[in-house]
């Protein structure tokens, strides 16, 4: 029966079940730790295909962890017989792969491997799980899969991945940094979309950034970044990045916008969650008529609040536009003193203490309103709740996701 056997494909859904079981079921959350059918996988396909092993960064954690989840979710959609989404997020997932250089043989040993470790694991005495049905199930499902991704992959006309050029990195604060880039060829993508990114400083290692700007026919290209604890990528562009760099990016994701007709607008940003958001308000300017825009931005201290100056231009020639500073402190720390003042001239909202989604819905609930957050998972997450509390619509909010 194969993919219509919903007994076998469950079978193969519980054997990808991650370590964290409790996790909501979507293919963009990466739950914690590994698991041994997925780590017995990527040894097999290491050894199968050497060329694979220089796809992937040295430490594997993540990446495991990530496939195992991915794989749960569609084998669980599978299980429904709901096949029009996991192939959408399939397909998407080759298109995407092509930054990584990936190639067509290389699906082939990907389906040859996971299916030798899927019949060695159910196999196993312990479990007994292995069965002509769930044989017929796995053979099709995987050549289902790879078949998908390769074939996106290989029918996409655009390119797999943008290189360019760092023109000035620019440290604002003591882990935030400012980075432009020239990109070889335009780079068409959504103001509020995100990209991933590979700096020469952490090859293989890839992260998600917000563009600031809209999309530059010229190719310029420009990126908000805050260091992050023990983030190894961040951590290198705020502090070892510099002009003549070679950065790769990968093709745009996210839906976050701004629908013009739908109502005025409340927009939240922590730290440089301001990225995606400044990107939606610089695009809002080619308008003579918008909608009202009031804009929180926030950060721990004054000194982090370091594109007011910006803001206030914009707003000083866009009447529809409201910004809000907010830290959550009053004084700046001593190290501010080795950076510049970022503060702008007078005609901004009244700065205000406290933490952000207190500040925001001391207003209210802004139930009347299209709402985007963007920052850090803690905040977007206490901000939304309290937005909700104080009686905002659930499908009014809009956020990238919490784990990308």
């Amino acid at each position: 029966m194969g993919l219509d056997d919903r007994e076998a494909l469950r079978v193969l859904r519980d054997a990808f079940r991650p370590d964290c079981p409790d996790l909501p079921d979507f293919p963009d959350r990466e739950p914690t730790g590994s698991n041994e059918l997925v780590r017995s996988f990527y040894d097999n396909w290491f050894a199968l295909d050497t060329s694979v092993r220089d796809l992937f960064p040295p430490e594997m954690d993540s990446q495991r962890t990530a496939f195992a989840h991915a794989l749960h979710w569609v084998y669980g959609e599978l299980v429904a017989q709901r096949a029009e989404e996991p192939v959408a997020f399939l397909a998407q997932l080759g298109r995407d792969h092509r930054k990584y250089g990936v190639l067509p043989r290389q699906y082939e040993t990907l389906c040859r491997a996971l299916y030798a470790t899927l019949r060695d694991h159910l196999s196993h005495e312990s479990r007994h799980a292995w069965s002509d049905a769930v044989d017929d199930a796995a053979r099709q499902s995987l050549n289902l899969i790879t078949g998908v991704m390769s074939g996106a992959a290989d029918h996409d006309e655009g390119p797999g991945w943008w290189d360019g050029t760092v023109s000035e990195h620019i440290r604002v604060s003591r882990d935030l940094a400012i980075v432009r880039l020239h990109l070889d060829q335009t780079l068409h993508y959504h103001p509020g979309q995100y990209v991933n990114v590979q700096v020469p400083q952490c090859p293989r290692r890839w992260r998600y950034l917000s563009p600031a700007i809209p999309s530059d026919p010229d190719g310029g290209i420009e990126f908000h970044v805050r260091a992050v604890p023990g983030g190894l990528v961040s951590s290198a562009i705020v502090t070892e990045t510099q002009a003549g760099d070679r950065w790769r990016l990968s093709a745009p994701h996210g839906s976050l916008g701004i629908d013009r007709e739908g109502g005025d607008v409340l927009l939240v940003a922590g730290s440089t969650g301001l990225a995606p958001l400044r990107a939606l308000i610089m695009d809002l300017t080619r308008f003579a008529v918008n909608p009202r825009v009031h804009l929180f931005f926030g950060a721990r201290y004054r000194c982090e609040l370091y594109d007011l100056r910006t803001l206030w231009q914009i707003a000083a020639h866009n009447p529809w536009l409201s910004v809000s500073p907010v830290s959550d402190y009053d004084r700046d720390p001593s190290w501010a003193a080795d950076y510049p003042d970022l503060s702008p001239p007078r005609g901004l909202h009244v700065h205000q203490i406290g933490r952000l989604p207190d500040v925001v819905t001391k207003y209210g609930g802004w139930s009347d309103r299209q709402i985007l957050i963007c920052g850090g998972p803690a905040m977007v997450s206490a901000t939304r709740t309290a937005l909700i509390a104080k009686g905002a619509p659930p499908e009014s909010i809009q956020h990238d996701p919490l784990s990308r």
